[in-house]
């Protein structure tokens, strides 16, 4: 497994399908036993159908203008890759954390993001 080649396959497929709202491509990325962590304090999503539901529920109201994903950091079988989101309810920074199984699917996922507090800063 090329940890590399997935982190960055894994990044590219999230920046084009957050742009589109495409649930089902993003799942693609994801192993049927998926533990998802989307907040610190949050309980995980685990399995498809939870990730599913809480993927639809985070795109239904948010206006998406550009999405960017950064370059992974990888460590072994897990990686970082930082993001950016603007949208016109504001913009959103985060990173992702993601172990890979050896097929290459998500097997655990932890999310750290912020949103900006002012929607209508200049940028």
């Amino acid at each position: 497994m090329n940890t590399r080649e997935i982190a960055r396959r894994f990044a590219q497929t999230w920046q084009s399908g957050w742009a589109a709202h495409d649930v089902d491509l993003l799942l693609s990325l994801y192993d049927p036993g998926i533990v998802h962590h989307s907040m610190p304090f949050r309980e995980p999503h685990r399995g498809l159908d939870a990730l599913r539901e809480y993927l639809t529920w985070s795109f239904s109201e948010e206006n998406v203008l550009d999405v960017r994903f950064g370059e992974p950091l990888v460590d072994g079988d897990t990686a970082a890759i930082e993001f950016r989101v603007r949208a016109r309810e504001g913009d959103l920074a985060g990173c992702v954390f993601v172990t890979f199984d050896a097929a290459g699917l998500a097997i655990a996922t932890r999310d750290y993001w912020h949103m900006s507090d002012n929607p209508e800063e200049p940028r």
